[in-house]
């Protein structure tokens, strides 16, 4: 098959993987136009109606200044007009409160639904890089904080502009000189606003943002390994790991604090009803002074001026929400930008599970290769052992089977497929996979167990659970197989993993890949686990982390990994005939298990007892 056939047939189909656009904030947005739009229409209408009850007072006191007998018509008229708007702008801001709080949940539920999603499709490369804690903020208080942005933002915005412009079109016709002055407060306090956006202030609030997530990360870090931290007696570097995320919070909150201060109080001093009334008193009194303005027209500027830069007041009043908003959507769009793992426009089924990886290449950036031309073969039936030290490569490795991540080049290839071309679908009913770090769902003991098989047969369930060598001790729990983890019980670190090897034994896949799965078992737990993962029907391929010996011993082949590529191969008596690296590995860790049974100096011999 040609180059570009491949390009075309890997290339994700936009009912999977969804359009950028719809995964944008915009697009999320966009089902809920029409409740937007009836949002912002209550409320700028609701805002006009308000402005009646002061026109009200206005206008009758003008007619009842006015040279000659009051005109009554004029006056009741006035009255009438100020009553319906003030009950216009009850009714329109009741029904604006509950339409915009209902649209903001039904938006942020609609944000997480599709973060949750595009979380769960992002590599797990990406999601390695970031903290819990950053990630949860991100879901939790990065999409709570969009609540001003949806529920108030639109209607103020437009109240902000509507209302003036009503206001200024009354107010130039009573006088045009006493509006312009009318208008001096606003354009004072519009002209401070880019003090606040320059970019030293974004910076400040940025810092201010990022502590935010330490706090949130090191709260999360230091509850979880509370226990241990408290029994390695660490409890006091842990603690101060956290007060030292406080006080940078602190020192971030003060200087975004005291720089906006400042600005933020002569913003508020030139929008004050004292400052307003001020200066419309003054200029009035100048004019009425000179003779070029009736005393009664001077009535309608001081209730319309406080209308006027009372909708400007309180967008600046929510200065901060709408600068939290809008920083939060930035984190929220940065998120649903990364791309998933593509899935193929036309999946190929796989013929057979030998796995075969050609010159496979990775690394997680430009500069951070962990894996250099690994050309492996792993024949059905077979169990390969990778081996090496710490840091080369091997739980990398072994996660390109389940396709955690894509080679940066070569290819990793399923019954003669490559796994790029194979639906997700297709993937995870031919390989099953069991880590050390194991992650059990707050679901039932046999919900848990049948994760990957939903409608399996509770007897599957129990025969999976006494092969993983875990039935005794569900039972032991409240409800059996229906005891919900995580509320009515809990599962030690071996219990949890042997849950884990129960859901793998009854997905029964072909291909089975094991990062030390039974790193927490006791030596006979571990021994029939190990018969029972690696010798179902002898067509099973399976690739393990090793670093028992027993574990090693039993390997069909064992792969010497160093440094991110391969160093030695082979079956093990071969590899130890060679007494190369492999013979090296295999006698450090025959010694380190024999001082581990050694007595120690001193301790009374077994036919001493």
């Amino acid at each position: 098959m040609t180059a570009a056939g491949l390009a075309e047939r890997r290339s994700a189909p936009a009912s999977s993987a969804g359009s950028a656009a719809d995964d944008a904030p915009g697009g999320l947005l966009r089902p809920h136009v029409r409740s937007f739009a009836a949002l912002v229409a209550l409320q700028v209408a609701g805002a006009v109606a308000g402005l009646a009850p002061l026109l009200t007072v206005a206008e009758v006191g003008r007619a009842l200044l006015a040279p000659g007998p009051a005109d009554h018509g004029r006056v009741w008229t006035a009255v009438v007009a100020g009553a319906a708007g003030l009950l216009v702008r009850l009714l329109c801001t009741a029904a604006a409160s509950g339409i915009g709080h209902l649209l903001d949940g039904r938006v942020q539920l609609a944000f997480r639904r599709r973060l949750a999603a595009r979380l769960g499709r992002v590599p797990i490369g990406w999601l390695s890089g970031r903290r819990t804690g950053e990630l949860a903020k991100l879901v939790g208080d990065d999409v709570s904080a969009v609540h001003p942005f949806i529920a108030h933002t639109p209607g103020e915005l437009a109240t902000a502009f509507v209302v003036p412009l009503v206001s200024l079109a009354y107010l130039f016709a009573v006088d045009w000189r006493l509006t312009l002055i009318t208008l001096v407060p606003v354009l004072l306090a519009v002209a401070l606003v880019p003090l606040m956006m320059t970019p030293g202030r974004l910076r400040e609030q940025q810092e201010f943002d990022a502590a935010m997530g330490r706090i949130a990360s090191s709260v999360v870090e230091f509850v979880q390994g509370i226990a241990v931290v408290k029994a390695f007696g660490g409890g006091e570097r842990a603690l101060r790991r956290f007060v030292e995320a406080v006080d940078a919070f602190v020192t971030a909150f003060y200087r975004m604090v005291r720089a906006l201060a400042g600005v933020a109080a002569a913003i508020q001093l030139v929008l004050s009803p004292p400052f307003v009334l001020l200066a419309v008193l003054t200029g009035g009194a100048v004019l009425i002074d000179r003779g070029g303005m009736a005393p009664a027209d001077l009535l309608p500027f001081p209730l319309l001026g406080l209308g006027l830069t009372a909708p400007v007041a309180a967008l600046f009043h929510g200065f901060d929400d709408l600068q939290g908003a809008r920083r939060a959507v930035g984190r929220i769009r940065e998120v649903l930008a990364v791309p998933p793992l593509p899935e193929p426009a036309v999946p190929v089924a796989p013929r057979g599970h030998r796995v075969e990886l050609r010159d496979v290449h990775f690394g997680y950036g430009p500069d951070r290769e962990v894996l250099r031309g690994i050309d492996l073969v792993l024949e059905p039936g077979t169990v390969t052992a990778v081996v090496g030290p710490s840091g080369g490569g091997k739980s990398t490795l072994v996660r390109l089977l389940p396709r955690f991540f894509d080679p940066t080049r070569g290819s990793v290839a399923l019954g003669g497929v490559d796994l790029r071309d194979l639906a997700g679908r297709d993937l995870y009913r031919t390989v099953s996979f069991v880590f050390q770090d194991v992650r059990l769902l707050r679901a039932s003991v046999a919900d848990n167990i049948a994760l990957a098989v939903p409608d399996a047969a509770m007897d599957d369930i129990v025969r999976a659970a006494r092969r993983a060598n875990v039935h005794d001790r569900v039972l032991e729990l409240p409800r059996g197989y229906d005891t919900v983890l995580g509320e009515e019980a809990g599962l030690s670190g071996g219990e949890a993993q042997r849950i884990s090897i129960a859901r793998a034994l009854l997905a029964d896949t072909p291909v089975l890949v094991l990062d030390e799965a039974t790193a927490f078992a006791d030596p006979h737990t571990e021994l029939a686990v190990r018969r029972a993962l690696t010798s179902p029907g002898g067509d099973r391929t399976v690739l393990v982390i090793a670093h028992r010996l027993e574990t090693i011993a039993d390997a069909d082949a064992v792969v010497m990994l160093e440094d991110g590529a391969i160093a030695e191969r082979g079956a093990p008596a071969e590899l130890l005939a060679r007494d190369g690296r492999f013979a090296a590995f295999w006698r450090s860790h025959l010694s380190a298990a024999g001082a581990e049974a050694a007595p120690r100096p001193g301790a009374p011999r077994g036919d001493d007892l």
